[in-house]
């Protein structure tokens, strides 16, 4: 089942404190980028994130889901209601070189 518009906006707007948030439609799913880099994506109205080390340490007790059939498991971001979470996560990408 492909991801609605509508939480790809809800995401989206969680996100609208960061500069340079990008995403790009695929196969009816929706990859996210910070300033170029794909941090992960969302799928069947899941937001998953790249499993980076940096996430990892950031994160309590991460779970883990595959984005579909085949993939590697990514980490499933249950708390995006929680606005500073998520964008304190992904702004880690910055120190991350």
């Amino acid at each position: 089942m492909p991801s609605s518009k509508e939480f790809l906006r809800k995401i989206l707007d969680q996100l609208s404190d960061l500069e340079e948030m990008t995403t790009r439609q695929m196969m009816g799913e929706y990859l996210l980028y910070y300033k170029g880099k794909l941090f992960g994506g969302i799928y069947d109205d899941r937001l998953l994130l790249k499993p980076f080390p940096i996430f990892m340490s950031h994160l309590d007790n991460p779970r883990f889901q595959k984005p579909y059939e085949g993939a590697k498991e990514m980490i499933l971001f249950e708390d995006y209601d929680n606005k500073s979470l998520l964008t304190a996560t992904i702004r880690l990408l910055e120190e991350d070189k």
